[in-house]
């Protein structure tokens, strides 16, 4: 069966899943080739009880354009992981997580999916972009950034910390690199 990455991340207000709010979603699938099947996105509410890390919204504080971005058009997070489930199964292949970096988005994405869906069609299926640079670029990990990767692997794309937006950047980021994978040996 085809495999769909699905570029995904995040914005939070806090670094832990549960204690801390998911305040965005954003995904974009990709075919290996780098054909862009479709888009998710969606802005959630902040989970009862959470409190907002401070340290994290000391840094919001300096994003306002996307502190607004992720602010408009707020969901309920049941109904929003429950049309997520549903844009997720109706991709044309299964899909496979994909993130840089996927040890933060991955988590998020998993407990709300849990929490609200009852399900993760993903299961286990994660790919983390640095480390899959780490293997193409013969390098440590700590050594495989971004600074480190080829230019020919970024299309020209704003980082905006927008989850849809960082979300289609970085699929963008890996396709090419599966390009250049697929182009050695």
């Amino acid at each position: 069966m085809l495999e769909i990455y699905v570029s995904t991340d995040v914005e939070t207000d806090g670094p832990t899943f549960g204690r801390h709010s998911m305040l965005s979603l954003g995904s974009a699938a990709f075919t290996a080739d780098k054909q862009l099947l479709g888009t998710f996105s969606a802005n959630l509410a902040t989970l009862p009880g959470a409190k907002p890390n401070p340290q994290t919204m000391a840094w919001w504080a300096t994003q306002p354009e996307a502190w607004a971005a992720c602010r408009e058009r707020i969901e309920a997070p049941r109904p929003a992981m429950l049309r997520y489930v549903s844009w997720l199964k109706a991709l044309p292949g299964k899909p496979v997580f994909v993130a840089y970096p996927s040890a933060f988005d991955f988590p998020f994405v998993y407990w709300y999916l849990i929490e609200f869906a009852d399900e993760n069609p993903f299961g286990y299926s994660v790919i983390d972009i640095k480390t899959y640079a780490m293997a193409l670029l013969h390098q440590p990990y700590r050594a495989s950034g971004k600074q480190s990767m080829p230019a020919e692997w970024f299309d020209p794309a704003p980082h905006t910390h927008v989850a849809l937006d960082d979300a289609i950047e970085q699929g963008n980021l890996f396709c090419n690199m599966l390009k250049a994978n697929s182009q050695t040996g």
